[in-house]
């Protein structure tokens, strides 16, 4: 379990708690500056809180080695840099720095991230040449070679055309049914309730609902937070929001 114990960040979170499942999809939702980001790099062991803990399998995050964390936990941010105009697969081919493997364990992990992310054919391309979505799933693609434990994803469907935001939800959904922990921030709040199993929703750095979707982000609580009327329509797993 990856945990968030009383996290406080002054100005961006106040004693936010969560506790996060292996084998569970967590969405993290709220308006733009809910605190989404900083709560999930909090999580990632990048910020230090000014108060509460973050553990993982009961461990402080500070505990634990930058090597092994950066094995356990794989993060992509919300608008991640490359300085090189490096291949495709030299980018996914990053995600292996934490592991102390042979070549061979290596690329096999880097061919399985890249067909997961449908980029076979575009391994050798540099990501110059690549469309905004393109290089979306090729940074997602060097997550996923790092073969976590957990995901950590800022806003991963954003920059995607619909059939690849289905395609990743999807994806991200059948390796936490494998048992790996998946956490993401989205503002899609139908691919919310459609594809996770667990929602938290931030308001003002505060947690305003956690639980099952379809309780987190019931239409009072869609209006409390983001001061919508909204109905929920459609059948569950196919739902679409209403406004």
């Amino acid at each position: 379990m990856l945990e968030a114990l009383g996290i406080t960040i002054p100005g961006r979170v106040s004693g936010v708690t969560a506790q996060l499942h292996s084998g569970r999809l967590t969405a993290i939702c709220g308006p733009n500056g809910a605190g989404k980001s900083t709560l999930l790099s909090a999580l990632a062991g990048l910020i230090v809180p000014d108060s509460g803990t973050v553990t993982l399998l009961s461990k402080p995050l500070d505990q634990i080695t930058p090597q092994e964390r950066a094995c356990r936990i794989g993060y992509l941010p919300q608008s991640a840099q490359v300085a090189w105009n490096i291949s495709v697969r030299t980018l996914a081919g990053l995600g292996r720095m934490p592991h102390r493997t042979g070549d061979a364990e290596n690329a096999r992990a880097v061919d399985e991230a890249l067909g997961l992310m449908q980029l076979e054919g575009m391994a050798d391309r540099a990501l110059s040449d690549l469309s905004g979505g393109e290089r979306a799933r090729a940074l997602m693609a060097r997550v996923l070679a790092t073969q976590p434990q957990w995901i950590l994803a800022d806003e991963p469907l954003a920059a995607l055309d619909l059939a690849h935001q289905q395609a990743l939800a999807a994806r991200l959904r059948a390796l936490s049914a494998q048992g790996r922990g998946v956490v993401v921030v989205v503002h899609d709040l139908a691919l919310a309730m459609n594809h996770a199993d667990h929602v938290i929703v931030l308001d003002k750095g505060t947690v305003a609902a956690t639980g099952a979707p379809v309780k987190a982000l019931s239409e009072r609580v869609i209006a409390d937070v983001w001061g919508l009327q909204t109905q929920w329509v459609g059948e569950p797993g196919h739902r679409a929001l209403v406004m």
